[in-house]
């Protein structure tokens, strides 16, 4: 082993011990931005010492350099310009793209490999299998999250779109990728097959995220990620680079965890939220029927403001609505006026409130929540019965009491019990359901005041009226 090979190891074992780190770091929010920086640590270490090999071994030719280059720099200030403008409704879509650019990238390494092999000559095993994987989910990353970014900014319609005949087109896809790869991997060097594999998984990639509707997003930008993981991995094993397999096999795994804990929290199973249904009818007008649109007590700002002026216990539970409104400066400002007087604020996080995983946490430590202050579902519900009143913030079926009965669409998904405080409120433009497409049983309750706003402009009015009864 040469000394550069020896160096060369050694980099890579620390990048992937600060990936490690970095990732248990991310488990919580207080630590999160430190754990961010050492696994940013580790990859900048990692690309430099690439750097540094390809240098000194005189591989590629001057195209291949200007394209790495060019790359680099075209990435990196992409990557820094807009984490650093883009706005914390806007991190889901963002996360999107860098999901579709990693599983892209991956697929482009793996097919540089196979082009790059003698023609008419059977590939081993141990690279065509990875190949073969590496472009089906690259490729369906890609595609995939595209579509899933598009949902999520509103350039595509956030519901579910389907068509007549789709799962019978999907089977058809899918047996194409399927033969496609299994040719690739048996039949001697064919640039058509891979290519045959690629077309199949990118249309499939649009396919399985079309019909998916947005109540689902935040667990289909999880899988997405957990696929570009996986990727990543494959394009490892196929260029014999340790830091990829890690950092891909650590995103795969973390991806695939959170996924799973995410259709926990809405009690369905992976497949069924990828074979789609649950939101497949967005909102687009006031509910007629069911419990929710009958005995509706409307309330005004200033009746929420004495509420909140004489309660001791306050619980904000924070949603969908919080950051399509961008209110989460708002509700933070409500908070301050309350604490300022001595009143106990907590906010209810359910885990798929937002458009992706921790998108509430990210929404209100932008506005400088203090992490104690956020509860998480069980926290919460343990809270709620204490609560003088409970200030639901465009949070729809995640409040539903429907939940706990059977026979409809959110049955059995776990809620936050947002009814067991002794007043509620809510803030909402209309008596429009949720994704789930069902009246929410909690607006028809007697303690239940609706107020009819949007979430800024509702929160803005409750504030002033909460300072006028606090300070006379």
């Amino acid at each position: 082993m040469t000394a550069l090979a020896w160096v060369t190891g050694i980099v890579y074992l620390g990048a992937a011990t600060c990936f490690v780190v970095g990732l248990h770091q991310m488990r919580t929010p207080s630590t999160a931005r430190r754990g961010n920086l050492i696994s940013a640590s580790g990859m900048a270490a990692a690309i430099v010492i690439t750097a540094i090999v390809l240098l000194i071994g005189g591989e590629g030719d001057w195209i291949g350099w200007t394209a790495l280059v060019g790359g680099l720099a075209v990435g990196g200030i992409f990557g820094a310009v807009r984490a650093r403008t883009v706005k914390m409704t806007d991190v889901p879509q963002l996360i999107s793209l860098f999901n579709a650019v990693g599983g892209g990238a991956a697929a482009a390494v793996a097919i540089a490999d196979f082009l790059h092999r003698t023609a008419g000559i059977i590939v081993p095993l141990a690279a065509s299998i990875p190949i073969v994987l590496d472009v089906l989910i690259g490729a369906v990353t890609l595609s995939g999250s595209l579509i899933a970014a598009g949902k999520l900014q509103g350039t595509i319609p956030g519901r579910a779109i389907q068509f007549r005949g789709a799962r019978l087109v999907n089977l058809i896809v899918v047996g194409i990728a399927v033969v496609a790869g299994v040719l690739t991997i048996l039949l001697p060097h064919n640039p058509a097959l891979l290519l045959a594999l690629l077309v199949a998984a990118l249309a499939f990639g649009v396919l399985m995220v079309l019909p998916i509707g947005g109540a689902d997003a935040p667990v289909v930008v999880s899988l997405l990620n957990a696929f570009t993981g996986l990727a990543v991995a494959m394009a490892g094993f196929v260029i014999g680079n340790q830091a990829m397999i890690i950092a891909g096999g650590l995103v795969g795994a973390a991806g695939t965890i959170l996924t799973l804990q995410m259709a926990a929290a809405m009690n369905r199973s992976v497949l069924s939220i990828l074979l789609g249904g649950f939101g497949a009818v967005a909102p687009t007008g006031p509910v007629i029927e069911g419990p929710g649109s009958a005995n509706v007590r409307a309330v005004d700002a200033d009746d929420v403001g004495i509420q909140l002026a004489y309660a001791q216990h306050v619980m904000f539970v924070p949603g969908y609505g919080l950051a399509a409104g961008q209110a989460q400066h708002e509700l933070a400002d409500l908070a301050k006026v309350l604490t300022d007087h001595g009143i106990d604020v907590k906010y209810a996080i359910h885990p798929v409130a937002g458009r992706m995983p921790g998108h509430m946490n990210v929404l209100l430590a932008e506005a400088n929540v203090p992490y104690s202050q956020m509860l998480q579902l069980d926290d919460a519900n343990a809270a709620f019965p204490g609560c003088d009143i409970a200030l639901v913030v465009g949070a729809n079926d995640v409040t539903n009491p429907a939940a706990r009965r059977s026979g409809n669409p959110v049955s059995g998904m776990p809620i936050l019990d947002v009814d067991q405080a002794k007043a509620v409120v809510v803030i909402k433009r209309s008596m429009s359901p949720g994704y789930a497409g069902i009246a929410n049983d909690l607006y028809s309750d007697p303690k239940t005041g609706m107020l009819f706003a949007d979430a800024k402009k509702g929160l803005a009015d409750i504030t002033a009226a909460v300072k006028q009864y606090l300070t006379t």
